[in-house]
């Protein structure tokens, strides 16, 4: 019983090193402008975190909602909220992520 547990900790601890954070600069080309605004409501302060804001996101098809969620803060860096860009050639989603 005793070595089914250590296995298990050791699978744990091995897998959870493989783990490899990437920032994705996500960039759709979209002819249709983005709905006007999603209905969220911000919440508290959070010490700690910062939130990042709903937007809507092109599925190929149609614009789909993505909720706001908490990012943990990262010393050194600071947040870009996902916008939508118009440029000559249509819509250009610039996904969010963390930058330095």
């Amino acid at each position: 019983m005793l070595l089914r547990y250590t296995a298990l900790v050791a699978v744990v601890v091995v897998a959870s090193g493989c783990v490899q954070e990437r920032v994705v600069h996500e960039r759709r080309v979209v002819e249709r402008a983005a709905p006007v605004r999603v209905i969220e409501v911000g919440p508290m302060h959070r010490p700690g975190y910062v939130w990042s804001r709903a937007y809507w996101h092109w599925d190929g098809r149609q614009y789909v909602a993505v909720h706001g969620h908490w990012e943990p803060l990262r010393p050194g860096y600071h947040y870009v909220h996902p916008f939508w860009e118009r440029r000559g050639d249509g819509w250009h989603l610039h996904a969010g992520g963390w930058a330095s």
